[in-house]
């Protein structure tokens, strides 16, 4: 990992730079702010809220496997003095398989591999490439040849003319109405 002051020194060296860049390349540069299109761009809105109903289904669904466990493990722990050998051994086996099941289910879903990464994936890479499509439209329409995020933190000052936010939002815009009048 690079230390900040690395990225401050390039930086610094960038902006020292970027004139030169630009007269030399005649750069035209634009911005956006992935941020607020995510929050107003209605199809970003409504995966969001699907993949939002999706993990609290699958909270459910551990919170009832996490309580099977832990009902098995006082069932086990209080009726053991009481039960046979034979007895405590089933219990025991039923317990480990529901702390198996639990923590099986727990990876499935939460691991670094598991299904909730997958599907957030899958949601917000049909979105990231719709808004993408726009940006590049906008962008084209405009003539520019850079276009930058102001919600990565990249941007250390911009002209306000330069944000391309509200003309990627419309374009967003046009396409849903476009797309809901032509079903596909």
């Amino acid at each position: 990992m690079r230390h900040p002051r690395s990225y401050i020194a390039a930086l610094a060296v960038a902006l020292l730079l970027l004139p030169g860049l630009v007269a030399a390349a005649d750069l035209r540069v634009g911005y956006v702010d992935s941020n607020l299109i995510f929050q107003q761009f209605k199809d970003a809105q409504e995966a969001q809220q699907r993949f939002d109903r999706q993990i609290q289904g699958w909270r459910d669904e551990a919170s009832e496997k996490e309580n099977l466990v832990k009902k098995l493990r006082t069932e086990a722990r209080d009726q053991s003095p009481i039960l046979s050998s034979v007895k405590r051994q089933e219990k025991e086996d039923e317990l480990q398989r529901a702390i198996s099941d639990y923590e099986r289910f727990i990876q499935d879903i939460w691991g670094p591999q598991g299904r909730a990464a997958q599907e957030n994936e899958r949601a917000t890479g049909e979105v990231v490439t719709t808004i993408r499509s726009a940006v590049e439209k906008v962008a084209a329409d405009k003539g520019l040849t850079l276009v930058l995020d102001s919600a990565s933190g990249f941007i250390v000052y911009a002209d306000k003319s330069l944000d391309l936010t509200s003309e990627v939002l419309q374009e967003l815009a046009n396409r849903s109405t476009s797309s809901s009048t032509n079903p596909r």
